[in-house]
């Protein structure tokens, strides 16, 4: 089939093009074959509030719910169960693009959100999500939070891979980078292991940082002319740092023993706010070994009429510049991206208690 032309050009200038979302009816219905087929798809992302919306609102998983109330199995069981098949599903449908990129084909699933400031709760759900849905081509989310990023070393140590979600801030992605590099380390220590197929990803989201800075410009009556450029312009400064750590002499020994980058992923690239261009989070994100992970909607938006931006290289100062005057405007960027990550993981904890009990209702009916 004919890909579209569009989102090709993206693929072509280093953009990754991933669905920010996944169901079984999804998966079923061919929908997802023919975003990889026609849209220049090459990966997945899921998370807790995804699951929430595909599960409670498709008869797809009356079966599976009816053969589980049937065993008396447990709501957690229930989920992750429910949840595995799916990922283990798209893994499978996305093979051959891991087959034919061997980094791409990536399909991801969260551990719990209320272990997210838990480290050795999250490693030991890492592995076992890692056991449980047994294929290459998946990989873990692990929140970026102060506890997740021992998990995350340890994770990588273990050959899992990774993608690290909720990063909002220059500080904590670096942090995310050393988690990474630290893993590989770890890993290296013993001669005998190998890098092979261990990938990992970096989630810094974008969008949410727009709306959470715009309100505080509109509170401090700054010049609206700032409003709708921090996510951008923050972003294309983590690329920076991204270059910074993937030349260093530290990655280049890691690399010489067959270890992958870890790339950045564009996440929460939807556009929250009608007045901005609905492609502006593709368009000004263009850079080499990069992902970005969008709903479909916004995927739509792009084939219709997105245009491929300049290189993110070419960024650097207008992005420091924008960051300057935030700041200069009394926008305290510090408490934006604590608020950011306080609230992300309360967002998802939220999503899974609600798909918790969704299922928990589900499974009593079904009895």
């Amino acid at each position: 089939m004919t890909q579209n032309e569009n989102l090709a050009s993206l693929s072509k200038a280093g953009v990754a093009v991933w669905l920010d979302d996944l169901s079984r009816d999804r998966i079923r219905s061919g929908n997802l074959q023919s975003l990889v087929d026609e849209h220049s798809v090459v990966g997945v992302t899921t998370n807790p509030s995804i699951f929430a919306a595909a599960i409670s609102g498709s008869e797809s998983y009356d079966d599976q719910l009816h053969a589980m109330a049937v065993r008396g199995v447990s709501v957690e069981e229930a989920l992750r169960t429910i949840t595995a098949s799916d990922v283990r599903d798209a893994c499978d449908l996305l093979a051959p693009v891991a087959a034919r990129t061997g980094r791409d084909g990536r399909v991801s699933l969260e551990v719990a959100p209320g272990l997210a400031h838990e480290t050795d709760a999250t490693a030991a759900e890492a592995a076992h999500l890692w056991w449980l849905v047994d294929r290459p081509n998946l990989f873990i989310k692990i929140p970026a939070t102060v506890e997740g990023l021992p998990a995350i070393t340890e994770t990588i140590a273990n050959g899992i891979s990774v993608n690290v979600t909720l990063i909002f801030s220059l500080e904590r992605y670096k942090a995310v980078m050393e988690a990474y590099l630290a893993g590989l380390e770890k890993r290296a220590e013993d001669p005998e292991a190998s890098f092979e197929g261990i990938e990992s990803v970096a989630s810094f989201f974008v969008s949410r940082v727009d709306t959470e800075i715009d309100k505080r410009l509109d509170d401090a009556g700054a010049d609206p002319s700032l409003k709708g450029k921090a996510g951008i312009a923050n972003a294309q400064l983590a690329y920076e740092a991204y270059e910074e750590i993937f030349s260093s002499d530290r990655w280049k020994a890691l690399e010489a023993r067959g270890a992958s980058k870890q790339r950045p992923l564009w996440a929460s690239t939807g556009v929250k706010n009608p007045d901005y261009s609905d492609t502006m989070y593709l368009s000004e994100l263009v850079g080499a070994d990069t992902v970005n992970t969008m709903p479909e909607k916004t995927m739509q938006a792009f084939a219709d009429h997105g245009q491929v931006g300049r290189p993110v290289t070419d960024t650097y100062a207008d992005a420091a510049a924008v960051m300057q005057s935030v700041t200069d405007a009394g926008v305290d960027l510090d408490d934006v991206f604590a608020v950011l990550e306080t609230e992300g993981v309360q967002k998802f904890n939220d999503a899974w208690d609600e798909l918790s009990t969704s299922v928990a209702e589900q499974l009593k009916d079904k009895k």
